[in-house]
């Protein structure tokens, strides 16, 4: 595979196009938003330059990954014509996503592999609304993705042997470890990670605890780079809140049901980093973790 679009412009798009073009793929990075997609290249940019400053790349090699990026606003024959893999990487919503999916089979070549960076939707789902199930594979990324590791390649029923083998050997020229599973809803990272998640929120919910508190003794008591509340803030609370409706319906266990508080937050439009209020208050440029009012004794 040489020439990737990848579908989305957001936090996990353009970690994804930034590790292809760092590694020689020729990349298409498309948004139907002309702002998002100026400001996902300008992530990107951001980015590349601050690797090159920490010595892990070089200038010249922050220079040509960036030059090997294509932006484009629409998602058309002409524009896909010789793409070999598509990483979708648009808002965890499942409509919009099979939507794409039956754009994509009926846009793209036949030997088009078709990957979606889910990080719950059924890719079974996704394949059965195609022409090509058979194409049709998870690649779930971790954020930040130039920095993670970890790549899900999740297989769904009809994937064939062929486009997993090919989409692991991708993942591992990209410098990442991918490790395959099998599609079930939250597959293994987020079916592990999210009740964790839950339950703190639950815990923070019930009073046990502060948000500071929690999140100190995961950090402390468990080895956790990062507490659950504030890992929390950084996915986004709407995306937990959509991961864990997903887990709930599709296995049909009322364990996964999203904390009331969650829900309410979410509501209230308190979604984390993305909102600059979550469980902390975050402020452009600090790092400070400061608990949002809301939560203060």
């Amino acid at each position: 595979m040489k020439k990737v679009s990848v579908i989305g412009s957001g936090t996990m798009g353009n970690g994804i196009a930034h590790v292809f073009a760092l590694h020689g793929f020729t990349v298409q990075l498309i948004d139907l938003n002309g702002d998002a997609l100026k400001k996902g290249l300008a992530t990107i940019e951001k980015n590349l330059g601050r690797q090159a400053e920490k010595n892990l790349i070089t200038q010249e090699q922050a220079s040509a990954a960036l030059s090997r990026i294509q932006t484009l606003t629409e998602i058309n024959r002409q524009n896909l014509q010789d793409t070999d893999l598509v990483v979708e990487a648009v808002s965890e919503n499942a409509d919009i996503k099979l939507n794409l999916f039956r754009q994509l089979d009926q846009l793209c070549p036949t030997h088009t592999i078709l990957a979606s960076n889910t990080s719950s939707i059924s890719i079974t789902r996704l394949g059965g609304v195609t022409g090509r199930a058979e194409k049709v594979i998870g690649m779930h990324f971790m954020n930040p993705v130039p920095v993670m590791k970890l790549v899900e390649v999740i297989r769904g029923y009809a994937t064939s042997d062929e486009t997993c083998d090919l989409v692991i050997e991708c993942a591992k020229s990209l410098q990442k470890i991918p490790v395959a599973v099998r599609d079930y809803p939250g597959f293994v990272a987020n079916r592990i990670l999210m009740p964790m998640i839950n339950e703190a929120i639950r815990a923070l919910h019930e009073g046990v605890a502060g948000v500071i508190e929690i999140d100190e003794v995961m950090k402390l008591g468990m080895s956790h780079p990062m507490g659950p509340l504030q890992l929390a803030d950084f996915i986004g609370l709407d995306v937990c809140h959509a991961i864990l409706k997903v887990m709930q319906d599709g296995l049909g266990d009322q364990r996964y049901a999203p904390s009331p508080l969650l829900v309410n937050m979410v509501l209230a439009g308190k979604l984390g980093v993305k909102s600059g209020e979550g469980f902390y208050l975050h402020k452009s440029g600090s790092k400070e973790l400061v608990p949002s009012p809301a939560f203060k004794k």
